[in-house]
């Protein structure tokens, strides 16, 4: 079954286990509201390529890992979009949930969302419970206090901010959540993963930067601008355009000479670079960058 396909049925049958029984309706309407369709699905999908260079030899278990990652996410972005945060309108190019399902029920999506991870995976453990507790500890590890995405969003309201400790967890975190749970769900050690996972997260967190300095919402299927909008610590007020743009290229060269050994090896390189292609804003002209315009 192709990658994105797994991801698919996995995310699906993940969110059936929260539509069962005698549900709220318009809470049990936000939840797949929030999920599907699905963005680009990298973070499950560096999961699977881990897992599968690792020889994924519990396919069962790696594909309910990447269900749980991107619930996760998307429960994030749920929170991410409300008033008290970026207060946006559009996601992916709709509506953002508390947009269309007001404020209260887009709170209980993202957190019903978060659970549901949990779920996924306590019902995953079968025949490999240690694995699965593994994989239940790095993800509350990297969605919580104080290395998760829940600290991420908490350095935005702090006077003084360490950009290198706010990108690693806003963003970086669930990147070292994909290539540690792949690694954990086809039985290897989760530790030496953790530096690729971190220099994709930053990689991407620069990407991001850029793109909402350089892209219009329509590009990017959310509003634009938000950094400076809210005053945001980012890497193109810290460095200029041409001081990111490098910084993003120093970044994905340290994050393939970081693959661990591993079967697929090779295959991990290329996936690489070819995500340092989709990261690279549409609007970044040699010129523009030279420029820093």
């Amino acid at each position: 079954m192709p990658m994105n396909q797994r991801i698919d049925v996995a995310v699906t049958r993940a969110l059936a286990m929260a539509g069962g029984g005698v549900a709220p309706p318009r809470l049990a309407a936000a939840l797949p509201y929030a999920v599907l369709p699905g963005g680009a699905r990298i973070r499950p999908t560096i999961l699977l390529s881990v897992a599968m260079a690792c020889r994924d030899d519990r396919p069962a278990l790696s594909d309910a890992a990447a269900a749980a990652l991107e619930l996760i996410h998307c429960a994030s972005l749920v929170h991410d979009d409300l008033p008290a945060f970026d207060d946006a309108d559009i996601r992916r190019g709709k509506a953002t949930v508390h947009r269309a399902y007001g404020e209260p029920l887009a709170v209980l999506t993202g957190d019903s969302l978060i659970i549901l991870a949990f779920e996924v995976l306590a019902q995953a453990a079968g025949d490999m419970p240690g694995r699965a507790l593994q994989l239940i500890q790095v993800l509350a590890k990297r969605t919580g206090m104080p290395f998760g995405i829940c600290a991420g969003q908490g350095w935005e309201s702090e006077t003084q901010v360490n950009l290198a400790a706010y990108h690693r967890a806003k963003t970086g975190a669930l990147f070292i959540a994909a290539t540690q749970m792949g690694a954990i769900a086809a039985g290897q050690e989760a530790e030496p993963w953790e530096e690729l996972g971190a220099r994709i997260g930053e990689a991407f967190q620069v990407a991001d930067d850029l793109r909402d300095a350089l892209e219009t919402a329509e590009q990017m299927g959310k509003p634009a601008g938000q950094d400076a909008l809210h005053g945001r610590p980012n890497a193109v007020s810290a460095l200029g355009i041409p001081g990111a743009v490098a910084h993003l290229k120093d970044i994905l060269g340290g994050a393939i000479s970081s693959i661990p050994s591993c079967p697929g090896e090779a295959m991990l390189a290329q996936m690489v670079r070819a995500y340092a292609q989709k990261m690279t804003p549409v609007n970044l002209t040699p010129q523009r960058a030279r420029a820093g315009r």
